[in-house]
């Protein structure tokens, strides 16, 4: 307790590196941020908890002039400041890594990292510094990207390691880091936290964002909680409990973070994959799924899960195996020929494989599905196509001020819910969750959770695919491991511990090998 003291003495003393005092911003018919207050000492780990629309976002993105404040100061280094752009925040030293990847596509993963600052030799581009400077950037985070490789081709946990990368290649005093952890396995997540111990030691102030509150306890020093755009509390990470945070983000106890089963697993065999082996991903994938089951997949970055979980979808072409849904053999080719069996997937980048982000609420809750809306020419009926939508709306329980909102507009637990609609709309036997609550708040978690369960309720083959050991553990009923693109072990959930799924995810199956 004497070091957590004098850490706190030493930050009390510390330099306010950044303040803002009375910020408010409105957009139209919506408040977002009113009055809120919140400051930022040199060497510190400082969080910002709340629900989704609380305001976080938000008010990180006036401090790094993505939006101009209503009202309120913003001081920098003991100066009143007001950016105009993130150009003029980052040439400032205050650098910020988005919980939406922003990151071009057709461009290599150095070039991401170095865009508009590339290092040059005259009037060209020096292509050797860049990928040395790079390359360095992705080894102080312990992770083999090659800078070569364009971002299209990445996973989104990869695309993840390349927003931070950029971010430290800035070398900002200033570092607001917006769900960095979200697509992270734990082992990835530890790195990164590695490099934010290196970072508060060399005095550069962090802001925190995320919905992942066990994790903070390794590194943050202080908390502050918003709700509703207004400002609750902000307390010593060290004198608060994670219950307390939960009560003051949501303004309720939150007694249980998973829902008690309402299902009960029989010994039925619903769905069968054997033998899916894709040459260089995955080999010889074999599991069942049980009627009333969650069957979870963990594992390390690249161990293969979603990789199979695609090519049950027919997303990706598999080379051998067979696929079987209630004892009979499926032949998938593509995604449309896995709808039409039954199978839906929800993938780990929902805006931009998921959802029509600029379209309206009710399109995208029929667009798996338009066929059920159409009449025998295939004209859109609109009643029928309205009703369907507010039909997901009540019964999910959707948050929106209308059917004709667009999606972009809404939280993430709702953008959320709304893939979950789509797919139910085409009433499936199987379904795959691929992180399903990425960047999702604790609340809108709890709702995502019981859903999972009353669909598996109902017979519903569930597969979650979770970097989050204690979401696949509170969730699942078995636990399929994956390692380099195998199954290393498929374990009771009952009868299992974090420390071995981690093991088998490593490639090892006992403690000393």
């Amino acid at each position: 307790m004497g070091g957590v003291a004098a850490n706190a003495e030493i930050l009390d003393a510390a330099r306010v590196l950044l303040k803002l005092d009375g910020v408010s911003k409105e957009f139209p018919g919506v408040k977002a941020l009113s009055n809120v207050h919140f400051d930022l000492r040199a060497g510190e780990v400082h969080a910002i908890c709340g629900e989704n629309g609380a305001g976080k976002s938000t008010l990180m993105k006036i401090v790094s002039g993505v939006y101009q404040p209503d009202g309120g100061i913003i001081v920098y280094n003991g100066e009143p400041v007001k950016f105009t752009s993130t150009l003029q925040s980052e040439a400032a030293g205050i650098a910020i890594i988005h919980q939406e990847l922003n990151l071009v596509p057709h461009l290599s993963v150095a070039e991401n990292i170095y865009l508009a600052r590339e290092p040059r030799r005259g009037f060209l581009v020096d292509r050797r510094k860049l990928l040395a400077d790079a390359r360095r950037c992705l080894d102080r985070l312990g992770v083999d990207i090659d800078p070569t490789r364009q971002v299209r081709s990445l996973s989104v946990a990869q695309c993840q390691m390349v927003e931070i990368a950029k971010a430290l290649s800035l070398n900002a005093t200033v570092l607001i880091m917006d769900e960095p952890t979200s697509s992270l396995t734990e082992q990835e997540a530890q790195l990164l936290f590695r490099v934010i111990r290196d970072l508060k030691a060399s005095g550069t102030g962090i802001v925190y964002i995320s919905h992942r509150l066990d994790e903070m306890a390794a590194i943050v020093d202080r908390v502050t909680v918003l709700r509703d755009g207004r400002y609750i509390s902000t307390d010593n990470f060290n004198e608060i409990t994670v219950d307390d945070i939960v009560s003051r983000m949501v303004g309720r106890s939150l007694e249980e973070k998973f829902p008690e089963p309402t299902r009960t697993p029989t010994e039925e065999i619903v769905f069968s994959v054997k033998g899916l082996t894709r040459r260089g991903v995955f080999s010889d994938i074999s599991f069942d799924i049980r009627r009333g089951e969650i069957l979870g997949f963990a594992g390390l970055m690249g161990a293969g899960r979603t990789e199979v979980a695609r090519a049950i979808f027919g997303a990706d072409p598999f080379d051998s195996g067979s696929i079987a849904l209630n004892g009979n053999e499926l032949t998938i080719t593509d995604p449309r020929s896995a709808i039409e069996a039954g199978i839906a997937y929800l993938s780990e980048d929902r805006k931009a494989q998921g959802l029509a982000v600029k379209m309206p609420v009710d399109v995208n809750l029929v667009m798996a599905n338009m066929d059920a809306v159409s009449n025998s020419l295939g004209i859109i009926d609109r009643q029928r196509h309205r009703a369907a939508g507010q039909r997901y709306v009540d019964l999910l329980n959707i948050r929106t001020p209308s059917l004709s909102q667009p999606v972009r507009l809404l939280s993430g637990g709702n953008q959320q819910k709304i893939i979950i609609g789509k797919w139910l709309f085409r009433e499936p036997r199987i379904m795959f969750f691929d992180e399903p609550t990425r960047g999702i708040d604790v609340g809108a978690k709890f709702a995502i959770y019981q859903i999972m369960d009353e669909l598996a309720a109902r017979g519903i083959g569930i597969v979650l695919i979770s970097s989050e050991l204690p979401e696949v553990l509170g969730l699942s009923d078995r636990i399929a491991v994956f390692h380099e693109g195998r199954i290393t072990a498929t374990l009771k959930t009952s009868e299992t511990s974090q420390e071995e799924i981690m093991l088998y995810a490593s490639g090892r199956s006992r403690v000393g090998e």
